[in-house]
């Protein structure tokens, strides 16, 4: 159970899409950028595993609108124009990031019509990135076309996601990783400050809030990769950013668990609580930067 909920946040939205069987090798696709920045020191498994457990998962951010009852809205869906553009693993990544976060909105709102458009497209990118292996790609097709066969895609999904996570990193593409997470998170927010441009919805503002731990750790993994022009590039958004979350508070109240009895099972319930403090303009100052960063993922150049 902790396996699934560690990699929902990116399996389930990534690898909804998956892409064919067989890798694409760099050559298929002209002279592939890879990214090759020293680290200054190793990133552990353990703080990566850390660092992606903690990621907001698009999915609990799409069933909060949809709880919400915030209408679905294709506008807020990325771009895929650009996509065949992408030359190098920094910019594949990082989209690739943004287009599962988007899946995962599309396939909780079951808008299944516009699905394959972002299937299609994901599907390039995890082929440019030599992971397409690790994905039945007809498949998950065909589940994500049918909202009937959510759960299954979910767990399947995350399945697939997991092979391919290892796979970078045991082959020393942790940096990789750390952009898809990166994107997933940088959509993310984007959604719920859109939305909450439109509707003043304190429990969107709260979750909102508790991005700044997030953004808190990616910085920390993002720092090690800054030899790489491109991550410290990434480095300076994500640090503007963090003035803005610097100004909001989260508030931990402990509480002393309690034992209770729920379905005949012995369950510990723990009481302790959050509060997010975080206002209108430091929302709206969150959503102009977030905005400008997607749009320069989006659009990036070779």
């Amino acid at each position: 159970m902790e396996k699934l909920k560690k990699f929902l946040a990116i399996g389930a939205m990534v690898a909804l899409s998956a892409c064919g069987n067989q890798a694409t090798t760099d050559e298929e696709f002209g002279q592939f950028d890879s990214i090759n920045a020293p680290q200054a020191i190793e990133v552990s498994k353990e703080t990566m595993d850390e660092l992606i457990n903690n990621v907001s998962s698009p999915i609990e951010m799409a069933a909060l609108l949809k709880e919400e009852k915030v209408p679905f809205n294709k506008n807020y869906l990325s771009s895929t124009d650009n996509i065949d553009n992408l030359v190098s693993e920094f910019d594949v990544a990082l989209n690739l990031g943004l287009l599962g976060t988007d899946l995962g909105y599309l396939n909780l709102y079951e808008k299944t019509g516009t699905v394959m458009t972002t299937v299609s497209a994901i599907n390039d990118l995890t082929n440019k990135l030599n992971v397409g292996q690790f994905f039945d790609f007809e498949l998950l097709k065909r589940m994500a076309t049918n909202s009937n066969n959510i759960d299954s895609l979910i767990y399947t999904s995350i399945s697939s996601f997991n092979n391919m996570d290892d796979y970078l990193r045991q082959n020393n593409r942790t940096s990789v990783s750390a952009l898809i997470v990166s994107g997933v998170w940088l959509e993310s927010t984007y959604l719920a400050t859109q939305v909450y441009a439109k509707k003043k919805n304190p429990k969107i503002a709260e979750r909102i809030g508790e991005q700044k731990l997030i953004l808190n750790n990616l910085i920390l993994i993002i720092e090690n990769y800054k030899s790489d022009q491109r991550f410290s590039e990434l480095l300076v958004d994500l640090n503007k950013l963090k003035t803005i979350y610097d100004g909001v508070s989260i508030v931990t109240t402990d509480a002393e668990p309690e034992s209770v009895v729920k379905d005949g099972m012995l369950v510990v319930v723990q009481n302790s609580t959050s509060t997010v403090n975080i206002t209108n303009d430091q929302i709206a100052q969150i959503n102009t930067l977030v905005t400008e960063l997607r749009s320069k993922v989006m659009n990036a150049k070779a």
